[in-house]
């Protein structure tokens, strides 16, 4: 069973709540079920980072069936707004609250510390507590394949990239696609254009026309909206999807997308939860754990090109490929990692800094 949690309460009989029961089968609800709550920072169809997370609360959902009844509340302002929410749920009886966005990590700790006896875990951020679990996704590994592939295939040797905010999430991100791309071509530049958004449809589109017009043949997105490819289909530009798979929305334009699949992760807390054997921890999984994985490549790449991308992912999987292995120059020229050596987890969770070919 599925409640969509509203501003003003609880709603039922939503269309979210008839595909939770549909997944959840025939079944009886079993005797107190596991209340699972989840914040939102988007809408459910925004075919991107929210949407990615609502795949995986359907996922518990159809695992678990009876034992669980899951609520989720979408568009939730990073702020006090989220405080709100999030006490809301805990106070309604959940046992274990998700929270998915960067900005939500401060009232997540608030509300945690309020709740002692709850679980709380929180996507992308560093604050634990007793109760207070961090988990996240080493999306940089993603934009690395992307990287590889749009080295190859960018005729003009520049790429423009649509990102949201300036964390180090998503300037990992825009390092990792470029140093892969430059390992194809050295000369490929990568110019920025910040939305400040994780979804806005409409700053998205523009930016990617705004790209297109100066030049880029390939767009790549740190946003949530299918907008930009959309926008790269209809100019006869190629792009990536961002979180889902987009290609239902530009069929010649996706490349590929990094997938986010948050379903094992969620399953696994659920149960811990349920057997008494939940613990807080920092997770950062990636390519190897199956966090992140790649869409099926478009039509427009290549043998040669799918080979050299399957060789990216693959070392990165087997721990042969460092994504930010030196030698690394940052775009003023100075060395920020030596030849022989690599970026350890801690360096790249505090990255403020673009390497060379960036223009940002």
């Amino acid at each position: 069973m599925t409640i969509l949690l509203t501003r003003r309460g609880f709603v039922l009989g939503t269309a979210a709540t008839a595909t939770a029961v549909t997944l959840a089968g025939p079944r009886a609800f079993a005797a107190d079920p596991l209340k699972v709550g989840f914040v939102y920072v988007g809408p459910v169809g925004d075919y991107g980072w929210t949407h990615g997370h609502e795949l995986a609360r359907e996922a518990v959902v159809e695992h678990f069936g009876d034992k669980v009844k899951t609520t989720f509340v979408e568009n939730v302002a990073e702020g006090p707004d989220a405080e709100r929410v999030i006490r809301q749920l805990a106070s309604s009886g959940h046992g274990l609250i998700f929270t998915t966005s960067f900005g939500f990590m401060n009232p997540t700790a608030r509300v945690a510390k309020q709740f002692p006896k709850l679980k709380f875990e929180h996507a992308t951020g560093y604050t634990t507590g007793p109760n207070l679990a961090v988990y996240n996704a080493r999306f940089h590994e993603g934009r690395a394949v992307c990287g590889t592939i749009a080295g190859h295939l960018s005729k003009k040797g520049q790429v423009g990239y649509i990102a949201s905010f300036p964390i180090p999430e998503v300037v990992m991100g825009i390092n990792a696609f470029t140093l892969a791309a430059q390992k194809i071509n050295p000369d490929i530049k990568v110019k920025v254009i910040w939305v400040n958004s994780w979804y806005d449809p409409g700053k998205e589109g523009d930016a990617a026309k705004t790209h297109i017009d100066q030049g880029a043949d390939i767009i790549c997105q740190h946003t949530d909206s299918p907008a930009p490819l959309q926008t790269a289909e209809a100019r006869g530009a190629h792009g990536f999807g961002q979180a889902s798979d987009m290609r239902s929305y530009a069929p010649k334009a996706q490349l590929t997308a990094i997938l986010d699949d948050w379903s094992g992760y969620y399953v696994q807390r659920v149960q811990a939860v349920m057997d008494g054997s939940w613990k807080t921890h920092n997770v950062w999984w990636g390519l190897k754990e199956g966090m992140v994985k790649m869409a099926p490549y478009g039509d427009a790449v290549p043998d040669d090109v799918r080979k050299a991308a399957d060789a990216t992912r693959d070392g990165i999987i087997a721990g042969t490929l460092h994504p930010f292995a030196g030698p690394i120059k940052n775009n003023k020229g100075e060395m920020k990692v030596a030849d022989g050596k690599s970026m350890s987890d801690e360096e790249l969770q505090k990255m403020d800094w673009y390497v060379a070919g960036v223009e940002a």
